[in-house]
């Protein structure tokens, strides 16, 4: 998958201002945040980079006597499993029931789920906040017998997670085709064999079998946007989890969720991101 890095110069560099920026970046497409001195790097896919647009969230940053200025190129290309052995990755824990680990990993913790991944993407890996908070929701939902979606699924932790906890039929979508064969990879290490992934966008959810679950964790422009497709394909009486935005992004994905039939139940928080559950 290809990423554009765009690094950025605060001044006066402040952690509110970084805040800002990294929630109205988030709105235009970013989705990994590294804060460093004097500012940040942030990184969106390739398909979804749109200078112009990036331009004008800088322009219009809204405090005042702070100036915001970047300079965006290609990410390098790397192979994902050196990066990590070389930066000594630990396998990740959420809520001592789900570990998250490579291959390479050694003394791997023990605990109820065990997800092994091949990490030949930057992001989906499970460190980020709104995946484990996806992965919480998850652990608390009963996913027996139920017919599950992945949308935006990345590299899939979350489809094998639910498949692990006992879903029937999972279906995983994601528009780059490198996230679909990663995932494919992923369920072959895990011994999954009922999960199918597919290239595309909500548009290939369009007269699917209804779903008892439905798991998105993509951003705030894209599920407000295709809130109409998700409550379609969804049963009475289903679930649907968001996530990908941050905790005052709340408002305008509960309002989005209620216009199309769905219930408000609950959230979750962490740095600042979120995860919502709503009901149909």
């Amino acid at each position: 998958m290809k990423y554009i890095e765009a690094i950025f110069q605060i001044t006066p560099e402040t952690e509110t201002a970084k805040d800002i920026l990294s929630s109205l970046l988030g709105e235009i497409g970013f989705e990994s945040f590294v804060y460093n001195e004097g500012g940040m790097e942030a990184y969106i896919q390739k398909k979804l980079w749109n200078e112009e647009l990036l331009a004008a969230t800088v322009a219009e940053f809204p405090l005042e006597n702070v100036t915001v200025s970047y300079k965006a190129e290609e990410a390098e290309d790397k192979n994902w499993n050196e990066e990590w052995e070389k930066n000594f990755f630990q396998p990740i824990v959420i809520k001592d029931r789900c570990v998250i680990h490579s291959t390479f990993h050694k003394n791997v913790p023990q605990a109820e789920y065990d997800i092994l991944i091949n990490p030949q993407m930057a992001f989906g890996t499970g460190h980020h906040e709104t995946t484990s908070l996806m992965i919480e929701f998850i652990l608390e939902t009963d996913m027996t017998g139920k017919r599950v979606l992945d949308m935006g699924c990345g590299t899939s932790i979350l489809a094998i997670l639910a498949s692990m906890k006992g879903a029937a039929e999972l279906e995983a979508i994601d528009i780059d085709n490198w996230c679909v064969e990663n995932s494919k990879d992923n369920f072959k290490l895990n011994n999954i064999t009922n999960i199918t992934a597919e290239e595309g966008d909500a548009s290939l959810l369009a007269g699917k079998k209804p779903f008892d679950v439905i798991i998105a964790n993509i951003n705030r422009n894209i599920l407000t946007n295709d809130m109409h497709a998700y409550t379609a394909c969804l049963k009475d009486g289903g679930v649907i989890f968001f996530s990908g935005f941050y905790t005052e992004d709340i408002p305008v994905i509960k309002e989005s969720a209620e216009k199309n039939g769905l219930t408000y139940v609950s959230h979750k928080v962490k740095n600042n991101w979120s995860a919502v559950m709503f009901r149909k």
